[in-house]
């Protein structure tokens, strides 16, 4: 569980470095699980306070809901709402005598087919000619306060139902900040609220405005009525908003010393409510960074200050060893030394470890990480996200073709060069490179097509000056790689990216 001192804390790093799974981590530590309410608690909780007309009228919504309208007594007296409430009263005798007195009592003194004297001066029910039960329907917008109690006990039922042994009761909150993401989002703003339609006078939804809270602050009301448990907003690429905007005048409010009940306690009038607000001491705030996109603006110096860094770089030995054989499966290093029943004399030499038949997707990652540093900088690294569901060499094709290549190629601009150099394809043959330049297989073609016994040598002049008028800068991706075909389907050709 988090310190009792507020915690204001950033994950930076590059992409596929886990920043966000920490989160996720870190959302488990603010998440109690409970112990299930079966359905007779439920159910006792939602007729506790109710009256028997209550239960009745209860009964009649709840059939309505499941499209019958008209009900008799015995379904009524059968019905698990009646037969909850005469447990909760102790009562075993004469409960068809009570559903026929509440029916009856509750009943128009125009009606046709009842006839009873000591009515109450409410109506809800009536009785057709085959002796079935209905609800007026004028008694509906009486019944709401009760339509919803059923609504809400329904769909805590189906969320019960839907678990297994236990639920779970969330002390945070997780947006995802972007470009668009505003203090309104996150703090309190002036939204559209729609007003619910009345059905009975056919009269249309009506939009109204009104000041609703945020993210930020719904989790603040939370935790202030809570001190004695810690809440934590989790922010994901706080980076890709305008942060000073998102957060507003609560800038100063988020340092530790400035909360609620600390040394240096702060309050401030909300932009919108004037409402006067401080951040609780029991709100932890983590947020995660991504380094690496260029496009987004720098965090300020004095969101800065209120935070504490930790880096989280590319974790390369966490990848496993594709093994290509027929009976392989991926092992890392771990489950390598898990396998020698004494250290000194390993099952598997080492030789044999990083045999031909392997390609260790650590070692590839690392070498592509170096020669991106050397030629891009530290900040488009890889992150090992990038292989690890890796576990075939099919699937390590699709992750350098769908997700490495394209990011790479921005990084670089397309530079052929770069790529080339990342790739270590710079020696290998037009065949078995990676990245292709596409000037050079212009140029290829070119040569092979050419005989210099066709009539077609006449216009080599031509194809010569064709081929150097394309630029020279666009990269293709090596068609084989892209079939799985030729070269690629050997680890050979993985191995050279060590």
């Amino acid at each position: 569980m988090s310190p009792q001192k507020p915690t204001n804390l950033i994950y930076t790093g590059v992409a596929g470095t886990g920043k966000t799974y920490r989160l996720l981590q870190i959302a488990q530590q603010y998440t109690d699980y409970l112990p299930r309410i079966n359905d007779k608690d439920l159910l006792g909780q939602l007729l506790q306070e109710l009256s028997w007309r209550d239960v009745v009228c209860l009964i009649f919504l709840d059939f309505k809901s499941k499209k019958q309208d008209l009900v008799k007594v015995p379904e009524v007296v059968s019905h698990e709402f009646f037969v909850s409430k005469a447990a909760q009263n102790a009562r075993e005798k004469n409960l068809s005598n009570t559903a026929w007195s509440v029916l009856q009592m509750h009943t128009p003194a125009s009606s046709q087919t009842v006839s009873y004297k000591n009515r109450a001066s409410q109506a809800y029910f009536d009785k057709d000619n085959s002796g079935a039960w209905y609800l007026l329907p004028e008694s509906m917008d009486l019944l709401s306060n009760l339509a919803q109690q059923l609504a809400e006990f329904q769909q805590a039922q189906r969320e019960n139902n839907s678990q297994n042994q236990e639920f779970r009761q969330q002390r945070f909150s997780m947006v995802s900040f972007h470009q668009a993401y505003g203090y309104e989002e996150f703090v309190e703003g002036i939204r559209p609220v729609m007003a619910a339609s009345n059905q009975l006078n056919n009269s249309p939804s009506q939009m109204s405005y009104a000041i609703q809270d945020g993210a930020f602050l719904k989790l603040c009301q939370r935790a202030a009525n809570d001190p004695d448990q810690r809440y934590a907003m989790l922010i994901d690429e706080i980076n890709r908003a305008n942060v000073s905007r998102v957060f507003g005048e609560l800038l100063s409010l988020i340092e530790p010393d400035k909360r609620a009940g600390m040394t240096n306690a702060m309050t401030v009038n909300l932009a919108y409510s004037g409402r006067t607000f401080s951040v609780p001491a029991n709100v932890d705030i983590y947020a995660t960074m991504n380094t690496q996109d260029h496009s987004l603006a720098p965090l300020d110096m004095a969101l800065r200050r209120r935070f504490r860094f930790i880096d989280c770089p590319p974790q390369p030995e966490l990848l496993p060893i594709l093994y290509l054989n027929q009976d392989s499966e991926a092992v890392n290093s771990e489950t390598f030394n898990s396998k020698t029943a004494n250290p000194a004399e390993p099952l598997y030499s080492t030789e044999n470890f990083y045999s031909t038949e392997t390609i260790d997707l650590a070692r590839l990652l690392t070498g592509l990480n170096n020669r991106i540093t050397q030629t891009l900088g530290a900040e488009a690294q890889l992150g090992h996200a990038f292989l690890w569901s890796v576990d075939s060499i099919e699937q390590l094709q699709t992750a350098l073709i769908e997700q490495i290549i394209p990011q790479l190629a921005q990084a670089a601009a397309g530079q052929v060069t770069i790529l080339q150099y990342i790739f270590q394809d710079e020696q290998p043959p037009l065949s078995a490179q990676f990245i292709q330049d596409s000037q050079a297989l212009i140029n290829n073609d070119a040569n092979n097509s050419v005989n210099p016994n066709s009539p077609n040598q006449l216009f080599a002049g031509h194809q010569s000056f064709l081929g150097q008028s394309i630029s020279s800068g666009s990269y293709k991706i090596n068609a084989d790689l892209l079939d799985n075909s030729a070269e690629f389907t050997k680890p050979f050709v993985y191995q050279r990216l060590y």
